[in-house]
């Protein structure tokens, strides 16, 4: 299950906003070792200046910084982003605090201190707010997120035409032959043609965006998917 929950962070960019050093160091740490990209912020103002530079998948901040308050930071990025997701992290359990939380659409709301546990399940609960259907693991480097229609791996990035991204979900989804005829259907409109030419051109692109040799044609069927 960790191998897996890697895999799949290793695809985002997280920031960290933790006013106190040695906390916001040690968690950091275990941050760096999940995500693509991990960035840090001090305090409120640093944290809404990162997230406008980096535009990081997920932001992780606490409640109370100083003189300044984490929720009036979220509400500030909520004013035009919904999508990011967000975790809290707070010394209080007051209810008060729990219900403004809930209302900026937060995956998760950790109390302090932060165990090696909570984290993990506030991380699992950011990848099962994509959805099973939005994340795959092609094989052990590489990613496909359905929903930003993009495959990675380590080095590249690879973004996919509308066409690919629904066939590589029909591939992996279905785990079986796509047939000629499903591919005609999926990828191509009634108002174009499924030329031998297009489909080559087709298959010849998106090849390039996958593992090696992970696309197999069968010959006179159609294709299938071979994962590492």
């Amino acid at each position: 299950m960790q191998e897996i929950l890697i895999n799949k962070l290793n695809a985002f960019r997280v920031l960290y906003a933790e006013d106190e050093d040695g906390i916001r160091e040690n968690i950091n740490e275990i941050l760096e070792h999940y995500f693509k990209e991990t960035y840090t912020a001090k305090n409120a103002n640093d944290a809404y200046l990162k997230y406008v530079q980096n535009k990081p998948d997920l932001i992780i901040t606490d409640i109370q910084m100083g003189n300044e308050n984490g929720l009036d930071l979220i509400r500030r990025i909520r004013e035009s982003d919904s999508k990011t997701r967000i975790i809290i992290t707070s010394a209080f359990t007051d209810l008060d605090y729990m219900l403004q939380a809930t209302e900026l659409h937060l995956i998760k709301y950790i109390v302090k201190p932060i165990t090696h546990d909570k984290l993990i399940n506030a991380l699992e609960a950011f990848i099962k707010s994509y959805d099973d259907n939005k994340i795959y693991n092609l094989n052990e480097k590489w990613l496909f997120d359905f929903s930003k229609s993009i495959i990675t791996n380590d080095e590249e990035q690879f973004d996919l035409t509308k066409k690919e991204a629904l066939f590589l979900k029909q591939l992996l989804t279905k785990d079986r032959i796509i047939t000629y005829e499903e591919m005609e259907n999926l990828i191509w409109d009634e108002d174009s043609v499924m030329t031998p030419n297009a489909m080559r051109l087709f298959i010849k692109n998106f090849r390039k965006k996958l593992p090696e040799k992970s696309l197999k044609n069968i010959q006179g069927t159609g294709y299938r998917l071979v994962r590492g």
